[in-house]
């Protein structure tokens, strides 16, 4: 019998995305479901603004954001800083898809989230991210030969794919079709669970 699988769409300058990790490896332990990672870069600046040009009710949400996200931190014994400007994030979200394909995906995934939001990796410096894969066990210079080549046109499709799909933001879970925005959304995805096996 195959195993059931959830999309999850994650990106590592999300800190709603980072403090979901957890929960979401416990969910696919409690239920034994397949999550199949997907990267889905934030426009930031789309919906908050730039930051030099962002009005106080941007602001407001921002800091609400960061101040949110650590209560979910804390809970978990995470550590979360606020981030020190707008990331594009694109050499770690197409890793994502890199070290998958390598064998590498959950020690990547792990250290990349806990790295940034430590500040201790600026995920938009390819050398720091080199580093980091070589720190992992993986190879890269094959890293960074598939994220400047053929990632971004695989990166391209996954997210025009996560968008017909009806994706906006992460981290996004995606049961046969339906999405579920939100970590805070679990509970909600377990009780679909819940009905498909009655």
């Amino acid at each position: 019998m195959s195993r059931t699988v959830v999309r999850v769409y994650s990106d590592y300058k999300s800190p709603y995305a980072y403090v979901a990790v957890r929960p979401a490896y416990q969910l696919a332990e409690d239920y034994g479901l397949e999550l199949e990672w997907r990267p889905y870069t934030l426009r930031i600046e789309e919906y908050l603004g730039a930051v030099e040009t962002r009005n106080a009710h941007c602001w407001r949400r921002v800091r609400y954001s960061y101040m949110d996200a650590r209560r979910y931190a804390n809970k978990q014994g995470l550590i979360l800083k606020g981030t020190k400007r707008v990331y594009n994030g694109y050499y770690a979200n197409a890793g994502m898809l890199w070290a998958q394909q390598a064998g590498v995906f959950r020690p990547y995934h792990d250290t990349v989230f806990d790295r940034f939001w430590k500040q201790e990796l600026d995920i938009d410096v390819l050398d720091e991210m080199k580093a980091l894969v070589a720190g992992i066990g993986g190879d890269p210079e094959a890293y960074a030969a598939w994220v400047e080549g053929p990632g971004r046109a695989e990166m391209d499709a996954n997210i025009e794919e996560a968008e017909a799909m009806g994706v906006f933001g992460v981290p996004m879970f995606v049961l046969d079709g339906e999405l579920f925005w939100g970590g805070d959304r679990i509970d909600l995805l377990k009780e679909r669970l819940e009905e498909r096996r009655r």
